[in-house]
């Protein structure tokens, strides 16, 4: 396992992101604090990866990896070989890439993500194809 450092104390606010990106019933706000990008991701009830966000980043499933936390809602996974999962406010989650997902019920689901924010939601225009 690799050791990380963090070199100055830094505070950053969502109610100010460095960044904003908007798919369709999508709300992803970046804070970049020194090597690190976080993202609170917002997705709408009907929101679904291949339909939302697939658009965006021309890729026949989610090629992302997921590491993050569910503040609220819920989303159900399912992976490229049908194994499925749902993630419900409380949980943190690990996913890998080659996968669709959907928000489950009429509630929005919200989570903090630690590992894909840098890359998710940005279109190939953007230098990410992802």
């Amino acid at each position: 396992m690799s050791a990380f450092t963090v070199s100055q104390l830094q505070v950053k606010s969502y109610d100010a992101p460095d960044e904003q990106r908007r798919p369709d019933k999508t709300a992803v706000d970046i804070l970049n604090l020194g090597d690190y990008t976080l993202g609170r991701f917002t997705f709408e009830p009907g929101w679904r990866w291949s339909e939302c966000i697939k658009p965006v980043v021309n890729t026949e499933s989610c090629q992302n990896n997921h590491v993050g936390y569910c503040i609220s809602g819920s989303i159900e996974v399912e992976m490229s070989d049908g194994t499925r999962t749902t993630i419900k406010a409380g949980d943190s989650y690990t996913i890998p890439a080659g996968h669709d997902a959907r928000v489950v019920g009429d509630e929005p689901f919200r989570g903090i993500e630690f590992l894909s924010a840098a890359s998710f939601a940005k279109s190939s225009g953007e230098g990410v194809t992802r």
